[in-house]
């Protein structure tokens, strides 16, 4: 089981992300991490990078910064233990733009939609 969770984004100790609620999976030093989009963790992150939907608008114009990406990654994290920001930052840069793109846009999808 553990292999079939790390496939669709989940690890052995954490539950699989559902995109349905707005969750995505981003891979710190080869182990999947949560990504939930929760309304606390959306608020801290609103705090520190300034209106959400400018955030959105920013990342339509292909003009979001690396550390607004890896800012929301950090505050939308499920679990981080020892992680730091940095470790976010540089999985980021670690697995490109291109692949951080994909959580990064179930978790604008989820702010701009919001919850059904």
């Amino acid at each position: 089981m553990k292999g079939a969770q790390a496939a669709i984004g989940g690890s052995a100790d954490q539950e699989p992300s559902n995109p349905v609620r707005g969750e995505a999976t981003l891979v710190i030093a080869g182990r999947p991490y949560l990504l939930r989009p929760t309304f606390d963790a959306l608020v801290c992150a609103e705090e520190e990078l300034g209106s959400l939907f400018a955030l959105v608008e920013r990342a339509g114009e292909g003009a979001l910064r690396l550390t607004e990406i890896a800012t929301l990654f950090w505050h939308c994290l499920a679990e981080r233990g020892a992680l730091t920001r940095e470790d976010v930052g540089e999985a980021v840069i670690a697995q490109g733009l291109a692949t951080a793109a994909k959580p990064l846009r179930v978790l604008l999808g989820e702010i701009l939609k919001g919850r059904s």
